[in-house]
């Protein structure tokens, strides 16, 4: 329940957008920031909030950030201007960079190993990877029935289950040793991230500008300084031994082009079909579920075939079914690249959208449990935060690049409102390059058998229970 609603929330506001820019009179750019406030603080603080979560407790973590996420979420839904909505969209995502990684390392814990393990992480990949299509859809509905505001107001159900279910069944959980916060490693990534996709969105006018260079050559010289910090701290926020498995690095790399495709496309997936097809709020929500759909359904028949994919998954580490499920969603991109204005949606858009599905299938259920296998009980949670900062980072990186292809390919045009299929169809293009570099990269590094026993060997892995 905490995955889906810290993966909808990313996306539930698309379909409400053009009633919000109305209401609140926002700018094209504070159109583009309502999103991109969230998940770029989600995934630049995530990585802190994964430590702090493993050696403050797991459960103390999950509650403290599912109440400030209800809260800033009640303030969002109240908002009067597009300045105090982005604000507090900003709140709402440091607070989830607290609530994820709690939620995703005490899954690590419960399930150690084993066949549990295998069926947890594939119900957690199918919410993760539904969850932005979700979020289009209930956006919709939310919308046309109650108003944006609930797109938001919404939370608030969930804060209060999360609250009275997290103190019925979690019980508290956290490193055998004392760590610090390593305060410079989170002020380092935190400001690179936020430098970096500050200047992707700058590009939008211009890659050579100075402004977009001096945030981009900032961004990165921050991220590097992080990595200097990370190897020479004592308690750092994410230990760089995390990173040395290639085929871990390999899954962290493809969850990256899961999140710029989920989260940076389907902005420009509800204007496509609110604009271009002239579907209301909520036939436009509605429209997106054959993309979930499809997805859940694949992954949960994968699921009732354990015991194959348990020994293919051991035999190949995962590699050809990511492979091959980030080809087959390239090819769905590349269907709907193919747009017309006088298209219609049975024609162009919903077996592009199935393509899609079919294809991410076989890359969110596998994705996460590779990337944490093998990953001490003390590092569960910095683990757990890079796969879901990941997520959130390609999102905000993909939104960025994706705005700029479109306003290229639309003739400078700065709305996604325009009246040509051109700036549609160079997202969608985009879209599929990113798939194939992820299909690539999961070819080459992602080869080690998966398996199900936690690696002990570079550290102590004591896990304390308290309570």
């Amino acid at each position: 329940m905490t995955q889906l609603v810290i993966v909808l929330d990313a996306t539930i506001v698309n379909v409400a957008l053009p009633e919000v820019q109305r209401e609140l009179g926002l700018t094209d750019s504070q159109r583009q920031w309502v999103i991109t406030a969230y998940v770029l603080a989600f995934g630049s603080l995530l990585l802190l909030g994964g430590r702090v979560a493993d050696s403050w407790g797991r459960k103390r973590s999950y509650l403290v950030g599912i109440i400030g996420f209800g809260a800033a979420s009640a303030w969002d839904g109240l908002a009067n201007s597009g300045t105090e909505l982005i604000t507090a969209r900003g709140i709402q995502g440091a607070f989830a960079a607290l609530l994820a990684p709690a939620a995703l390392s005490m899954l690590t814990v419960i399930f150690p190993s084993g066949k549990e393990r295998g069926t947890a992480f594939a119900v957690f990949g199918i919410v993760a990877g539904s969850g932005a299509t979700v979020g289009l859809a209930l956006g919709g509905i939310l919308t046309e029935f109650a108003g944006w505001r609930w797109c938001l107001l919404v939370n608030l159900i969930f804060t209060v289950l999360g609250v009275v279910g997290a103190a019925m069944f979690l019980k508290e959980s956290k490193t055998s040793s004392a760590t610090g916060h390593d305060l410079w490693g989170g002020v380092s990534v935190t400001l690179g991230f936020g430098s970096l996709v500050y200047g992707l969105t700058l590009a939008e006018e211009g890659w050579t500008s100075s402004t977009t260079v001096v945030f981009l050559a900032l961004g990165l010289g921050l991220l590097a300084l992080f990595v200097v910090i990370e190897a020479k701290t004592a308690s750092p926020i994410l230990p760089l031994r995390i990173l040395r498995d290639r085929t871990r690095a390999g899954a962290f790399f493809v969850q990256a082009v899961v999140g710029a495709v989920y989260i940076g496309s389907t902005l420009f997936q509800a204007y496509h079909l609110q604009i271009i097809l002239q579907l209301s709020p909520l036939v436009a929500g509605f429209a997106t579920l054959p993309m979930a759909v499809s997805t859940m359904a694949m992954a949960v028949s994968t699921m009732a075939m354990a015991a194959v994919s348990t020994k293919l998954f051991q035999r190949f580490g995962g590699r050809y079914v990511m492979t091959a499920g980030l080809v087959v969603a390239a090819a769905g991109m590349l269907y709907l690249a193919q747009l017309t204005l006088d298209g219609s949606y049975w024609a162009q858009v919903f077996p592009g959208l199935l393509l899609v599905g079919i294809g991410l299938s076989g890359v969110v259920v596998p994705v996460q449990n590779v990337a944490l296998t093998g990953v001490g009980w003390n590092d569960a949670g910095a683990a757990s935060a890079v796969v879901n900062s990941l997520m959130q980072i390609g999102g905000s990186i993909g939104l960025a690049l994706f705005t700029a292809l479109f306003i290229d390919a639309s003739g400078g045009q700065n709305t996604y409102e325009a009246t040509g299929v051109e700036g549609y169809a160079a997202v969608y293009i985009g879209a599929a390059a990113a798939l194939l570099a992820g299909a690539a990269v999961a070819a080459a590094l992602i080869r080690t058998p998966v398996t199900s026993a936690p690696n002990t060997s570079e550290q102590e892995t004591h896990h304390v229970p308290v309570g």
